[in-house]
């Protein structure tokens, strides 16, 4: 949720801001006799030394009953206040209504931060269990009444239950650095600055704190890993604040993909020794010496370390390479696009000093739900949660069209603060800004891996991942390795269904590449929108360059001839919705792997149309039968893997696959005529998957609407499935 003023701090680590004018920071309260010289004195000039305006009262130079005057104002305006309770503290009436004032504004403000501190005294003592305080409060109602004595032991229970420090058996030197410490923390002056608009930051921090496990010994490395501009970057700042006071030492290193080169790391190294250590360490020769420094001066601390924006694993290991190097409870928050570099390679490490993929816990960002995406939105588009009725209509539709991404959401809402007419072009592609950042993960990868992020952005998403996985080996590509590096950049995922699924963002961002590759469709790799597509097709005009075509919606009754196709050399996917194929197509679609062909007519009237290399043969919502022409032309010839026939009305037996010995995947949904499955399919040794659905005339059918089989099981079942 949005960081708003309430009764109890922000968990992100908000900052209320100073009012103008206020003189001082913290607020310090003691008893003058017990600690002036000597504890107090010493944490109030450690604090002013590490740049803290403190307001110390010299609670005796005060003289009165009420607390007024500039004491007031420091009390009200301060953010922190330190309390040192010692023995007689309770026995001052003056700092007993101090101390109530101070729960009252603590009470009453956000922000605000009480520390105690017990010196010679235990908390016990202070919640009046035991003689010491209680006595000094039981003078105090027979001076001055009951009424007025009650909200002090009110105030000195409420502050007795909160985290503080007990010198009991602790040097006190050790003590104050830790109070100073605190003290910068919250006071921000070691947080990192956030945005003004954190939207939905306190679902992602409740899932961080089941990760983190405050308070648990072992020593913790927590990756957060997501595509650019996703909010990894933020969520790892707000941890940061909220957490950091809990650590001996802390240090938030932004940007560490930047620091590839051994003397960018040497300086990374040396800020993070000065962050944790407090003090500029000697010089860092090498990177080897930087670590065995880590190592010794880390080994016994509790340290809370972020390496932001981390892409090599050489990065990670001069850094905080093993869970030894750092004390107990010590975490390690990472945050990356890409968690290939942690994986392990073939089930083994790459090394002996490659951290196990298992020793991490990971925290995949999601893209933002649409409630929280519209309030960030509306933030940065009109200054407010919600959009102004004027504007819901249209502020819903670019929320829907940007999708979850808050990058996105902030540079678009904000440009469209300042410019109405930009509306219309910010809906169709990314900002120039979100585009940056998303070239920035489409340039780490490997020219494989971009052509099949391209496939997907332009043609695949929504597909069955086997088939294009299928596709793609055919073009002697890796795919596995490659759709593995894309999950892992957070640019796709898998969908519960195995279908392919992409960011909208993100496949708006790979067709923007596409489209700069000429500005000549007919030169562009991929057309994916069919009414240029067709323009291309009929003016003749395709190239070589093309390897992708989606005719849909503007093809239904064009005939295709062979002209038409004969520069499209490397032609490998073709989608086409109607038409037919016209005239003699010899020596054409020799690299076409995949045809999808929806309206498909019942009269096939090509000839030679031989695409020997087709591994997915997809037909849909058609009117062919049994013996259409061109079940012979295209399964002939080809290596046909994947064969899907959905919604085919006139569809009455399944076709003859006798030719097709390289079957793998079979579907076959929605066929309403369909009675018979052909006898040939008990001879397809390497299927692997068979789908029949929604053929209720089919005789015999199991009632199970998908069954994955191996080659071994298919004679078993399949005579049941024909009837016999």
């Amino acid at each position: 949720m949005k960081r708003k003023r309430n009764s109890s701090p922000d968990p992100a680590g908000g900052d209320d801001g100073e009012l103008p004018g206020v003189k001082f920071e913290v607020f310090l309260s003691f008893r003058g006799w017990d600690t002036r010289l000597s504890f107090t004195d010493c944490l109030y000039h450690a604090m002013v030394g590490a740049g803290v305006r403190v307001f110390r009262d010299e609670e005796e130079i005060c003289k009165g009953e009420e607390i007024g005057g500039e004491l007031l104002r420091a009390i009200d305006n301060s953010k922190v206040y330190v309390i040192v309770f010692s023995r007689d503290y309770a026995s001052s009436d003056w700092c007993l209504r101090e101390l109530e004032h101070i729960v009252k504004r603590y009470r009453g403000s956000s922000g605000k931060v009480i520390l105690p501190i017990f010196y010679n005294v235990g908390a016990h003592d202070v919640k009046l269990q035991t003689g010491l305080y209680d006595e000094a409060l039981k003078k105090h109602e027979g001076r001055r009444g009951c009424d007025v004595v009650r909200p002090w032991k009110e105030a000195l229970i409420e502050v007795a239950r909160m985290d503080g420090w007990d010198l009991k058996d602790k040097g006190e030197g050790a003590v104050i650095k830790h109070i100073v410490d605190e003290v910068l923390t919250r006071l921000k002056k070691r947080q990192r600055n956030l945005p003004d608009h954190l939207v939905g930051i306190h679902d992602q921090l409740e899932d961080m704190k089941s990760l983190l496990q405050e308070g648990s010994p072992d020593v913790r490395f927590i990756v957060i890993h997501g595509m650019g501009g996703i909010g990894k970057t933020t969520l790892a700042e707000a941890v940061f604040n909220q957490i950091s006071h809990q650590f001996s030492g802390h240090s938030f290193l932004p940007n560490v993909r930047e620091s590839s080169q051994d003397d960018k790391i040497k300086e990374l190294q040396w800020r993070l020794l000065s962050d944790i250590l407090k003090f500029q360490p000697a010089r860092i020769y090498d990177t080897n010496d930087g670590v065995n420094m880590i190592k010794e001066r880390f080994r016994h601390k509790k340290v809370l370390i972020v390496l932001d924006n981390v892409d090599d694993r050489n990065q990670l290991m001069k850094l905080a390479g093993k869970h030894n190097w750092f004390g107990p409870g010590s975490r390690i928050i990472i945050t990356t696009r890409d968690i290939q570099f942690l994986s392990i390679n073939n089930g083994r490490p790459r090394d002996s000093d490659c951290i196990q993929h298992e020793e991490f816990y990971i925290y995949k960002m999601k893209e933002m739900p649409f409630h929280h995406a519209l309030e960030l939105f509306s933030e940065h588009a009109f200054r407010r949660d919600t959009p102004p009725t004027d504007y819901a209509n249209i502020a819903t539709k670019i929320v829907k069209t940007m999708g979850g991404l808050p990058l996105a959401l902030k540079v678009i809402g904000s440009s469209l603060c300042y410019k109405n007419e930009a509306v219309s072009e910010d809906m169709k592609m990314p900002h120039r800004e979100v585009h940056d950042i998303l070239m920035m993960s489409y340039e780490m990868l490997e020219d494989e891996q971009k052509q099949i992020f391209l496939d997907i952005a332009c043609h695949m998403a929504g597909e069955k991942i086997e088939d294009a996985v299928l596709m793609w080996k055919s073009c002697e590509f890796f795919p596995n390795l490659t759709i593995d590096v894309l999950i892992n950049m957070s640019l796709i995922r898998v969908e519960c269904h195995e279908e392919l699924w992409m960011h909208d963002q993100l496949r708006d961002f790979g067709r923007e590449i596409v489209c700069r590759e000429s500005q000549f469709p007919g030169e562009c790799s991929r057309l994916w929108c069919p009414k240029s597509a067709m323009e291309v097709i009929r003016r003749k005009r395709g190239t070589e360059a093309i390897v992708a075509l989606k005719l849909d919606g503007h093809s239904k009754s064009h005939n295709f001839t062979p002209v038409e196709f004969s520069k499209l050399e490397y032609l490998r996917f073709l989608e086409l919705d109607g038409g037919n194929f016209v005239g003699d197509f010899l020596g054409l679609f020799y690299e076409l792997r995949w045809l999808s062909w929806h309206h498909c007519p019942s009269e096939f009237r090509a000839t030679n149309f031989c695409p020997s290399k087709l591994v997915v043969l997809k037909i849909s919502k058609s009117d062919l039968t049994n013996d259409w022409d061109g079940w012979s032309q295209i399964m002939g010839t080809s290596k046909l893997k994947v064969l899907s026939l959905v919604s085919c009305k006139s569809l009455i037996k399944m076709p003859d696959l006798s030719m097709c010995s390289t079957l793998e995947r079979l579907v076959i949904k929605d066929c309403k005529r369909l009675v018979e499955i052909d006898p040939s399919i008990s001879n397809q040794e390497q299927l692997k998957y068979l789908e029949i659905s929604g053929c209720n005339r089919l005789e015999n059918l199991s009632k199970e609407a998908s069954t994955d089989v191996s080659p071994c099981v298919v004679p078993q079942f399949l005579p049941d499935l024909m009837g016999r």
